[in-house]
């Protein structure tokens, strides 16, 4: 069988002078390509990027804690194309030997709400820095840090401070770091439009009045593969935004409207459910973090140095166009039940749709 014809563009040199043969786009690859590892690859986000790049013919190694949380990213790639390796954030060998073959490290290990085991600090700050030391250990190419939008060592709220925190860190201990800042993200298993859609999100703190501009996961995972592939990204901080500003109420009625059913949320003080917070911590988690009440009071902030979605060539989609079907499972079943629509009600839908044919 004659070996696949290449163009000399196909071929890349990295800055450690390992040579990559970068496979065609579109099907998957059993040869070639780079070797990844992902810290946090069972999270939201996580498993996202792990499909593009298996998909793309790289090896990538993930690192776990429970073996029940990782167990759908094994078909994502070929047989022999996902490789997972038990590992401790606690434990520097075993970070050591995720990342000593790779020559791309993500860290997208974060947590909203803190544990008995982990506080803010031990995950975003002291983890992040034992990774960081590991991708400088063994020269890796590229070190990937996802941080979030808002982060600030000066914040008020622990998460932001942490997040920002583990920035100045990665950047201290492998100066190439390149930093991304994720909006608030949507997509399946979000908790974001799947929050708002539940029963269960009853109380809040400000009014519903903090400001974001949520993103569509999927756009995120592309950026972090089109970053991950140029090297001229390398010591770069990129801002990953939707296309609108929107608050949390006005996000909430667009959920509404699309689940046909007006949730109901109570605004507290934010003592009262900052207390409320702390109890439901010593029951169980994740309910609703006290350091979350803080974040409702805190407008997402953008830095305008910052690089973004435009200089990746990627237009990320706006939530209104297509958190329909995210939530569209939480409209009750008598909808289900109703008669057909008649013309007016086809065309009073479409308004909201953005549907251009008639609705069968």
């Amino acid at each position: 069988m004659l070996a696949t014809k290449r163009a000399i563009h196909d071929i890349a040199i990295t800055r450690t002078g390992k040579p990559i043969i970068r496979q065609p786009s579109g099907g998957r690859s059993s040869i070639g390509g780079h070797t990844v590892t992902v810290f946090g690859a069972s999270g939201f986000l996580g498993r996202y990027i792990v499909n593009k790049l298996a998909n793309s013919g790289c090896t990538v190694v993930i690192p776990y804690r429970e073996e029940m949380t990782k167990r759908h990213l094994k078909v994502t790639g070929d047989l022999g194309k996902v490789v997972f390796i038990e590992f401790d954030l606690r434990n520097t060998p075993s970070i050591e030997e995720s990342v000593r073959h790779s020559d791309i490290v993500f860290n997208l290990i974060g947590r909203d709400y803190t544990t008995k085991n982990f506080t803010y600090e031990d995950v975003h700050v002291e983890g992040t820095q034992r990774i960081a030391e590991a991708v400088a250990k063994y020269d890796v190419d590229r070190f990937i840090q996802v941080s979030s939008y808002n982060a600030d060592p000066k914040s008020p709220s622990k998460f932001y401070a942490t997040k920002g925190r583990a920035e100045e860190d990665a950047r201290l201990i492998f100066p190439e770091t390149t930093i991304v800042r994720p909006s608030p993200m949507f997509g399946f298993e979000d908790r974001l439009l799947l929050k708002l859609a539940s029963v269960t999100n009853l109380f809040t703190a400000n009014n519903m009045a903090q400001r974001f501009r949520p993103v569509h996961v999927t756009d995120v995972g592309k950026a972090l593969q089109a970053i991950a592939y140029d090297d001229n990204t390398a010591g770069q901080t990129f801002e990953l935004f939707g296309p609108q500003e929107y608050s949390m109420a006005e996000l909430a009625h667009i959920v509404d409207r699309d689940i046909i059913h007006n949730r109901r949320h109570v605004n507290l003080p934010k003592p009262v459910l900052k207390g409320i917070a702390r109890a439901l911590d010593y029951v169980w988690w994740p309910t609703i973090a006290p350091d979350e009440v803080e974040r409702e009071f805190i407008d997402q902030k953008i830095d305008p140095a910052a690089r973004t979605f435009e200089d990746l060539g990627i237009t990320p989609e706006n939530v209104d166009d297509i958190a329909y079907q995210y939530t569209r499972h939480f409209r009750p079943a008598s909808y289900y039940d109703l008669p057909p629509m008649t013309e007016k009600e086809k065309r009073e839908e479409r308004k909201y749709l953005h549907v251009e044919h008639d609705l069968v």
